[in-house]
């Protein structure tokens, strides 16, 4: 396959994600797993895409190598024209607190601490970060911000992830499976506010899911197999959360 399908136009400015030629092996005892072969891919500044395709399609270790969780065996990966292949951890843990927000399909919230004092967690160590009522009032949680998260819905529970992930502005947002442990109607709210960042805050949104549907809010939709990239299609309109049905 060649780059043309695999790789975004970004037209004229800049990518914010290059990554050529990523691969991955994990290695237990004598068992070789090939998790990515051979990946190549521009993100633009403010994309939303959707990363689809089965368990074990590569899904989870390219989003985790984006965002400096994980190294690639071979291959070249840059943020903002920056290399990341061969940064020390030092530099990767820099590179995480200053540039990305995190979403998992669990919420990772400390019971003890309410709404604001678990997104405050991240302020503490943030260059610029944004206030924390600022964060709240953006996930929709104002009236909830003193309530602890055993007080809360699990679609509350995972908007406040989402705050805590954005109050340090970051420039990319990368969500795994962030509406997996929710309803319907639920999971459509926590997709109205990563939709509402990405649009209000130009903050790039990469979002892993198992569920095709979700793919029709994103610029970009780009499906993954046996750790390569099949195909990318790109959206003539993207679809508001409230339009989706699965």
């Amino acid at each position: 396959m060649n780059d043309s399908t695999t790789v975004a136009d970004a037209g004229t400015q800049a990518p914010l994600f290059r990554a050529r030629g990523l691969s991955k092996v994990y290695r237990t005892g004598e068992v070789e797993v090939q998790a990515l072969r051979g990946v190549d891919l521009d993100v633009a500044r403010g994309e939303f895409i959707v990363l689809l395709g089965p368990s074990g399609s590569g899904k989870s270790t390219l989003l985790n190598i984006l965002g400096g969780l994980d190294t690639p065996s071979a291959g070249d990966m840059q943020f903002a024209g920056r290399p990341l292949t061969g940064a020390g951890e030092a530099e990767l843990t820099t590179y995480r607190r200053e540039h990305v927000g995190f979403v998992f399909q669990f919420y990772n919230l400390i019971p003890s601490l309410t709404v604001r004092e678990n997104v405050a967690l991240v302020t503490d160590i943030a260059r610029d970060p944004m206030p924390v009522d600022e964060a709240v009032e953006l996930v929709g949680l104002a009236p909830r911000r003193d309530h602890f998260p055993s007080q809360l819905s699990g679609g509350e529970q995972q908007r406040v992830a989402i705050a805590r992930a954005i109050a340090k502005r970051p420039e990319v947002l990368l969500c795994d499976e962030p509406t997996g442990a929710l309803d319907y109607q639920t999971g459509k709210l926590v997709l109205e506010v990563i939709a509402r960042i990405n649009a209000e805050l130009g903050t790039t949104a990469i979002v892993i899911t198992h569920n095709a549907a979700i793919a029709a809010m994103a610029d970009r939709v780009i499906h993954l197999g046996d750790g390569r990239i099949q195909r990318i299609e790109v959206n003539a309109r993207k679809v508001s959360p409230a339009e989706l049905s699965w």
